[in-house]
């Protein structure tokens, strides 16, 4: 993500963005490309209103433009009654989501996230995260070490090991070569799970099996091949039986760990 970022060159290969090579004209390259780069930090003196003023500055976008973009920027990451308020005052989940909305300031392509809920709390990494899913009109390139977050908010993932590419593909696909086709996820219910439900998910399309792990939890187990997460919770919030939680203990695991099983 350095490369791409033009802050470390690569000692052999190359790095494309959009067909431009980011060493011989990083200008052209990285026009349409915004990133966030391991721990960036707004100076905690400023307000978001302040700090985006200077980065439409720097970044070129005209005057004219600059408060409608620093309105929608912040407005999709839900601050904007935050917005001459002093950044140093703000939670750690509140300043990463100042620091995702400052991509957006220039209407990028790409926007390049590198681990961007590291060092949250659950409700932090849950609103990032629902940012991160709300770019779906952008091309989104995330780095994450949390399986389930991959799998919860991309479309394609690339493993890699050791500096190696394993695998690049959809995530359904890796997870029905390399985990058996199979994934799992934890559903948790306002009251005791009753045996109209766990009946009626059994018949959900895709669905291989379903335990239940306590009065109020099920753990079921579905085809990957056949039906994503996403259309899974779907068809379960659709049972209107009061589930609540939708946890995925995804097969991305599995897979990952079946790749690198002759290198541990």
């Amino acid at each position: 993500m350095k490369m791409f970022a033009d802050l470390i060159a690569a000692t052999s290969g190359y790095a494309l963005i959009n067909g431009v090579d980011i060493s011989k004209d990083k200008k052209a390259a990285l026009a349409s490309c915004a990133t966030l780069i391991e721990t960036p930090e707004i100076y905690p003196a400023l307000t978001p209103n302040e700090a985006f003023k200077m980065l439409c500055e720097i970044r070129g976008v005209p005057p004219e433009e600059r408060n409608k973009r620093i309105d929608e920027a912040l407005s999709r990451v839900k601050m904007q009654e935050w917005e001459n308020k002093k950044v140093g005052s703000f939670s750690k989940g509140m300043k990463q989501r100042v620091n995702v909305a400052s991509t957006l300031l220039s209407d990028p392509q790409v926007v390049i996230l590198d681990e961007p809920s590291t060092g949250l709390d659950p409700r932090g990494m849950s609103e990032v995260r629902d940012i991160v899913r709300s770019l779906g009109n952008r091309l989104v390139f995330m780095s994450s070490h949390l399986l389930a977050e991959v799998t919860e908010v991309c479309q394609e993932v690339a493993l890699i090991d050791h500096g190696k590419l394993l695998v690049y593909d959809t995530i359904d696909n890796v997870t029905a070569k390399f985990a058996g086709g199979t994934g799992e996820v934890q559903v948790g219910f306002a009251g005791p799970v009753v045996l109209e439900t766990g009946a009626a998910i059994s018949k959900i399309e895709g669905v291989v099996s379903f335990s239940r792990l306590n009065e109020r939890t099920i753990e079921v187990k579905f085809n990957s091949g056949v039906i994503t997460q996403s259309k899974l919770f779907e068809a379960i919030a659709g049972l209107k039986a009061g589930a609540q939680t939708f946890e995925s203990t995804t097969g991305l695991e599995d897979a990952y760990l079946s790749l690198i099983k002759e290198t541990l």
